[in-house]
């Protein structure tokens, strides 16, 4: 199951200016994300759990367009 670690100012700088430590950080938070809704999924009742399991694959849609984002950046560089 994966961590999540939050994310520092100095992991911000160091993306804005590392393609490949950004498309990192993106992919560890997608990573702790999946891990997160599979949990929720598996543990929290469906009406309750159904609105942030919703907010979650949201999330991890804008998460995956950023990585594609991210890659395609890298390749042009």
């Amino acid at each position: 199951m994966a961590t999540f670690y939050p994310i520092t100012e100095a992991d911000l700088a160091r993306a804005r200016c590392d393609p490949a430590f950004r498309r990192r950080l993106l992919e560890q938070s997608m990573e702790a994300l999946l891990a997160g809704m599979k949990r929720l999924r598996g543990t929290a009742p469906a009406i309750a759990g159904a609105g942030q399991l919703r907010e979650s694959v949201e999330l991890a849609v804008r998460l995956a367009e950023l990585i594609q984002t991210t890659a395609g950046t890298e390749r042009e560089s």
